[in-house]
């Protein structure tokens, strides 16, 4: 029996040797006093949408409305990813033959432009195609999501209109399965395989409960998928209604609020130079006035009164803030700037200690997260607008070319995004025409840093050379070399007439003049 209790032990200690190696794996899974308080879930993504969406969002408006970081933060998206242009597109279609269809892409490039005026492509007259997007991009970031209805019908101009609907008319409290076995997940109606299929949308803003025809009952219109454009970040798969980017930093915005209302306060009290009155038996002082059963005294600047003899008075003088205030602002509104991934410069509106560099660099790290979100709402939101008209305009009538032709200029489509002027222009200017002539950089690569098309600059360029010579100015500017007019036939010896050399010379630079002109049309 000692011989069996031997071998437990044994088995007993090499157990207590292994488990310490087989338990440490990640601290971060770590149960102890120091996570006691880092609390984590195991729901799917929207499980943990579900019940938080509707306070994160009024949270996010209420901070976009009174915190001034927050609405300098959506500025910043909507001048930067919109621009004052917005979002320019440009038709690349070709001809069966390899050459640029320019009629036809002109064609197309004016009526979408025509489409997007302010007051005619959306169905409450109030906006341009550029409002659309820039609503599109600060309601993104501020409630998380964005839906917008395509409306079908001839009285709108080439056939389609767009209406913005609030996210809040979505239902998030709608969570079913239907009698076709789909599933309608905070008000969006998902096949077996996830895909939208059906928006369910409140009739009545659930705000707008107060005015008069508005009433409380749910009532719902069913908007099929493909009339619903719904733009968000999916940041987890199966997601199905988006967060508002500024979730992640709402904690520390808060903080911050009230961290500087209290610095204010205490900078207030400390100028107002506030103390008491003392004395050994605690009478003896006339007051001004009482607060309940306490005297007060009023004090106007540059005076001096006399106390009562065995009155004392003793400040009571904060002085806070210090220097402390500062750096601690600084600090947590760069975590701000890092959670919203825009650079603090740009949010605080800080350049104090900067130089050259380290704003080129904070610059540079900015445009490309920029351009990034450029290509997010191209591909999430300006492609399907202008792919819906197209199609719409093509087969409404309101355009020469037939609807087979859809095609050829959905996918000949190109957008660009705003540009960025450098901070030292002549620098950056030296250092493109160095990579375009050493072969390094094309050209359509530095007109893009600019915002243009090469073929939109060589255009504008041979355009400025025509209109120049037709008011005899002598165009002096060859950015590529100088350009050699078309080889001239010359005429026969025998023709009846023969031009000297100063009307030859007249004659050939009319025809140079023409053949420029004939190709800027």
């Amino acid at each position: 029996m000692a011989i069996l209790d031997y071998f437990k032990r044994k088995k007993q200690i090499r157990a207590r040797k292994i488990a310490p190696t087989v338990q440490r794996t990640y601290l971060a899974a770590e149960v102890n006093r120091l996570f006691a308080d880092f609390k984590v879930t195991d729901s799917s993504a929207d499980g943990e949408i579900k019940d938080a969406l509707p306070r994160i969002r009024a949270r996010s408006r209420d901070l976009a409305r009174n915190n001034s970081y927050v609405k300098r933060y959506l500025g910043l998206l909507r001048k930067n990813i919109v621009g004052k242009k917005g979002i320019m597109y440009q038709s690349k279609a070709q001809n069966s033959d390899g050459t640029m269809d320019k009629a036809g892409n002109e064609l197309v490039e004016l009526a979408f432009k025509a489409w997007g005026r302010a007051g005619v492509c959306t169905v409450d007259g109030k906006m341009s195609f550029r409002d659309v997007q820039a609503m599109a991009v600060v309601n993104e970031a501020r409630d998380g999501e964005v839906f917008i209805i395509k409306h079908y019908n001839d009285r709108f101009k080439d056939g389609v209109s767009l209406q913005f609907i609030d996210p809040d008319q979505v239902d998030h409290t709608l969570n079913i399965k239907t009698k076709n076995d789909n599933e309608i997940r905070m008000g969006v109606e998902l096949d077996e395989f996830g895909r939208p299929v059906n928006y369910h949308v409140l009739v009545d803003h659930p705000g707008d409960a107060g005015f008069a025809g508005q009433t409380r009952s749910k009532k719902y219109n069913i908007i099929p998928a493909d009339r619903m454009i719904h733009v968000f970040k999916a940041e987890r798969p199966g997601q199905t209604r988006g967060v508002p980017s500024t979730a992640p930093v709402m904690n520390s915005i808060k903080q911050l609020d009230g961290f500087r209302e209290a610095a204010i306060v205490a900078a207030r009290v400390g100028a107002s130079k506030m103390g008491f009155f003392t004395s050994g038996t605690g009478d003896g002082f006339n007051a001004d006035e009482y607060e309940g059963e306490t005297p007060m005294m009023h004090a106007e600047s540059g005076t001096f009164t006399q106390l009562p003899q065995g009155v004392d008075f003793k400040a009571f003088d904060p002085n806070y803030p210090a220097g402390e205030f500062d750096s601690f602002n600084k600090t947590i509104l760069k975590g701000i700037a890092s959670g919203l991934e825009v650079g603090y410069a740009s949010l605080a509106n800080d350049l104090e200690a900067t130089s050259y560099s380290s704003i080129r660099q904070g610059a540079l790290d900015d445009r490309d997260h920029y351009t990034d979100q450029q290509e997010f709402f191209i591909d999430h939101l300006v492609r399907p607008i202008f792919e819906c008209w197209l199609l719409s305009h093509l087969s409404f009538g309101g355009s020469a070319m037939p609807v087979s032709r859809f095609d050829k200029f959905a996918h000949a489509s190109e957008f660009r995004g705003r540009a960025w002027s450098w901070v030292d222009p002549l620098k950056e200017m030296n250092a493109a025409l160095a990579g375009l002539n050493g072969g390094a950089l094309p050209l359509q690569d530095i007109a893009a840093q600019y915002g243009r098309d090469s073929e939109e600059l060589l255009s504008q360029i041979q355009k400025d050379k025509a209109l120049m010579e037709s008011f005899g100015i002598d165009y002096k500017l060859e950015p590529y070399g100088v350009q050699k007019f078309p080889e001239m036939v010359e005429e026969d010896d025998d023709s009846d007439t023969k031009d000297d050399s100063e009307d030859g010379s007249s004659r050939e630079l009319d025809r140079a003049l023409i053949t420029a002109l004939e190709a800027v049309k």
